[in-house]
């Protein structure tokens, strides 16, 4: 059985508390975009996970996808068996786009559906928290406006496909870790609930990413990137989850050709 997880951006991202459990609490829309890996189970005497295309960095048993398989095992070991696990990833590792997340998401049901263990969104939705804080958006996969960890979702009414999306990789790496550490919580400017009143074109001026900021001053070309979109006409443009991935938001079949200069990257084109 075959699955093809795809990636996420964020439409604005907002730090508005530091949690005594060392978690932050945030506020943003959680979107789908159509840059998908390839996820395939077949029955097998014991499990391996084989991958391919992109590098995935770390041991086979800390990967998401799985931990997954584990995790249902674990919960149902008579009806989960062993599986070999074939992976393509396309989607870039630790880019703000949520690959390893909506792999691990898209794994959960895929051995839902061929197990017929007939587990609701919701128990679904639960289960993947226990694997990672934005696992859970990518069992609803629609867009949803995300709070707490980002576990806390309610669907919010945003459609982008009368637009093209261009996804802007550098190859940058950022520490999330590192990332958090820059910014000082404070209350959200904009609800973004009510983003459906906003215009797009209005966007660059009521909704923003908080990991902009101290993150340009940490790479100044992610600055110059996200310049470039808006130059070639994008009509928003910004970054996606902590980083370092870019997008922009351009009317539809138009993009940017980006310059790279110092720092090696790669664009993906939904139309």
């Amino acid at each position: 059985m075959v699955s093809f997880p795809n990636c996420k951006i964020n439409i604005g991202l907002y730090i508005t508390n530091r949690r005594s459990d060392g978690y932050h609490d945030l506020e943003t829309i959680f979107y789908p975009v159509s840059l998908r890996d390839a996820l395939e189970i077949v029955p097998a005497n014991e499990t391996n996970l084989h991958i391919s295309g992109k590098e995935v960095l770390g041991n086979t048993t800390d990967n998401l996808v799985w931990k997954a398989w584990q995790l249902l095992q674990q919960k149902y070991p008579a009806q989960v068996p062993a599986f070999d696990i074939w992976m393509i990833k396309s989607i870039p590792m630790g880019a703000g786009l949520g690959g390893g997340s909506a792999d691990a998401a898209f794994m959960l049901q895929l051995i839902n559906d061929y197990c017929k263990l007939n587990i609701s969104d919701r128990e679904l939705s639960d289960l993947a928290l226990q694997l990672g804080s934005d696992c859970p958006f990518f069992i609803y996969n629609t867009p949803q406006f995300a709070e707490g960890r980002g576990e806390k979702m309610s669907p919010v009414d945003i459609d982008l496909s009368a637009y093209s999306i261009q996804l802007v990789c550098p190859a940058v790496h950022i520490s999330t870790a590192k990332a958090f550490q820059a910014i000082t919580p404070t209350a959200a400017p904009f609800d973004l609930r009510k983003i459906k009143e906003l215009p797009i074109e209005l966007w660059k001026e009521y909704i923003s990413n908080d990991f902009e900021i101290p993150m340009y001053k940490m790479h100044p070309e992610l600055e110059g990137i996200t310049q470039q979109l808006y130059d070639q006409g994008a009509i928003y443009a910004a970054m996606s989850g902590s980083g370092s991935t870019l997008y922009g938001i351009f009317e539809k079949d138009k993009k940017a050709e980006i310059n790279g200069q110092d720092v090696k990257l790669e664009t993906f084109y939904i139309a």
